[in-house]
């Protein structure tokens, strides 16, 4: 936008066709002419066939539930034009346009057929916000939902620097006109895009919300001052846009333009909003046909535009916490959606990432270069090391095999959730063993390769338990032995198979003498009839201790 563009905000008469342009909802206008679409517009209104009309002049009325042909229907369009409405929004469930034309012509009513799967409450929430915003008029220049350049618009009505934020403390846009004065805080929230102090735990924000329009924040320490005005849409909180305080000569103005910005405000936001969640819907629904779906994988390579010529490798993250669901845990599970695409797309120009579950995946370009596993093993250190501005709780970072087609994705994804969850296993082992002094400090980034060997071991336990090979063999009697009598057996074999044998050194770990490492090996040989010499044997009571270990929780 051009700094010396005149912006403004100016009062208009809002028409059905205002609201239509504005809502931007796929809407089909069945019968539009001239007049219909002239038609002025005052507000919305969800049809419930029991309730009494008192007045429905000139308002958009959302028909939740009536079907073309259904009594509800016809009774829904006489009462709609015998009373002024501005239009009706319907669905269409199976009817043919055609029908749906002749029954607004044949009642003079102007028919909005909304796409099938459209979501009414968006749909309430966007016409009302088009309604309200465009009794304001658009601000010049701005294309709807492009929250930078509404940011632009804002700072340049007020004279100070804006910034859009979302409840959850995120920076939507942020104004970037020059010769506008701005502080620390503003600074450091615009470079880390989120606010320093969530608004939940932030009173200037409850103060912000709570006001009934924009009012004035008093600068802390050397901070400067800020207005600020709480964005709504049909009841829902939105965000707010936050100005620094242009001085005692501008600010009244400043204060009043923001109350008349705040429907334009709600508008832009949930278009925003709308494009952001679309394109991260359609986003993951493709990495997920990529990876669970291999006869429509090409097509889905093809719409995310990858290159798969060097081949992909399939990044997973998680982030270890104590609890999931709240609403601290969805904003930090967001927040490394944003830094795992943010990184990528420093390094490789594009980042391919989607939130599936509580995993955030990523596909990794396999590279020209002799060594594209050291990138990718760097771009996942740069991301765990990077995850403190996201979260208090450590992120776990793994990378499968490198894909050489489209279909071998599946392969590379299994790989990488395998050393996630047993990564996730180790840390969560760390933490229990800390508090009984234990300093032990796991892995928190990793390729496939480097773990592929307990990995390979784990799926031999999980066959073992699945076939029911164990049984009662030695190590199922053993356990049971130590859990009836106290005895120490099972810590005896596995210190004498880590050790080969080799009685010095079992008795260094088991911190006991020499002559006692004997004894206690004469007796585990006794009394459950092992024959300790036999290498097959060793193997498979080796087998069993380590799957066992491997896979403890």
């Amino acid at each position: 936008m051009e700094t010396g563009q005149h912006i403004g905000i100016q009062q208009s008469a809002v028409r059905l066709s205002d609201c239509i342009q504005l809502m931007q909802a796929d809407l089909v206008h069945a019968n539009p002419t001239p007049e219909n679409l002239g038609h002025p517009v005052s507000d919305v209104l969800m049809y419930d066939p029991l309730d009494h009309w008192s007045s429905v002049d000139d308002r958009i009325i959302l028909a939740v539930g009536c079907t073309y042909g259904s009594p509800d229907f016809d009774q829904l369009l006489h009462r709609a034009a015998n009373s002024n409405a501005a239009a009706v929004i319907v669905k269409a469930h199976g009817a043919k346009m055609e029908h749906l034309r002749s029954a607004a012509v044949g009642y003079s009513m102007s028919v909005l057929v909304a796409p099938d799967d459209a979501d009414w409450t968006r749909l309430v929430a966007l016409a009302r916000a088009s309604v309200m915003g465009a009794a304001t008029d658009s601000v010049a220049g701005v294309r709807l939902g492009d929250l930078y350049a509404f940011a632009n618009a804002a700072a340049s009505i007020t004279n100070g620097a804006a910034s859009i934020v979302d409840p959850l403390g995120r920076i939507l846009g942020y104004s970037t006109l020059p010769g506008q004065p701005i502080d620390e805080l503003r600074r450091i929230t615009t470079l880390t895009l989120e606010e320093t102090t969530p608004p939940a735990f932030d009173q200037d924000f409850k103060i912000v919300y709570a006001a009934p329009g924009a009012v004035l924040v008093p600068a802390i320490d050397d901070g400067m001052a800020r207005l600020a005005l709480a964005v709504r849409a049909g009841g829902e909180l939105l965000g707010s846009i936050w100005i620094i305080d242009p001085g005692d000569e501008n600010r009244a103005a400043a204060l009043n333009a923001l109350d008349r910005m705040a429907p334009l405000a709600g508008l832009h936001m949930l278009h925003a909003r709308s494009a952001s969640d679309f394109g991260e819907r359609r986003n993951a629904d493709l990495i997920r046909t990529l990876m669970d779906d291999t006869p429509h994988a090409a097509f889905a390579a093809a719409q995310l535009g990858l290159d798969t010529a060097n081949g992909l490798a399939v990044a997973a993250f998680s982030i270890v916490r104590p609890e999931t669901g709240s609403l601290e845990s969805v904003r930090d599970i967001h927040r490394l959606l944003h830094l795992v695409t943010t990184v990528c797309n420093v390094q490789f120009g594009t980042g391919h990432s989607a939130l599936l579950g509580s995993v955030v995946y990523a596909l990794l370009p396999g590279g020209k270069g002799s060594s594209p596993r050291a990138v990718h093993g760097r771009i996942i250190q740069e991301i765990e090391a990077y995850s403190h501005t996201i979260s208090p709780f450590p992120v776990i970072a793994t990378v499968g095999g490198i894909a050489q087609g489209i279909e071998d994705l599946p392969r590379s994804r299994s790989e990488a959730v395998q050393i996630l969850n047993h990564l996730l296993n180790l840390q969560s082992r760390a933490g229990k063993t800390r508090g009984a002094g234990n300093a032990g400090n796991p892995p928190k980034v990793a390729l496939y390769e480097e773990f592929q060997i307990p990995l390979n071991l784990l799926k031999i336990g999980a066959f073992i338990e699945e076939n029911g090979l164990g049984g009662t063999d030695e190590i199922a009697r053993i356990q049971a032995r130590d859990a009836e009598q106290q005895t120490d057996y099972l810590e005896t074999l596995r210190a004498y198979l880590a050790s080969n044998g080799n009685i010095s050194a079992m008795a260094a770990q088991l911190h006991v003498h020499n002559n006692t490492v004997r004894y206690r090996v004469t007796r585990l040989a006794e009394d459950f009839n092992l024959d300790l010499a036999d290498p097959q044997k060793r193997l498979w009571l080796w087998l069993r201790l380590t799957t066992m270990d491997l896979a403890a929780k």
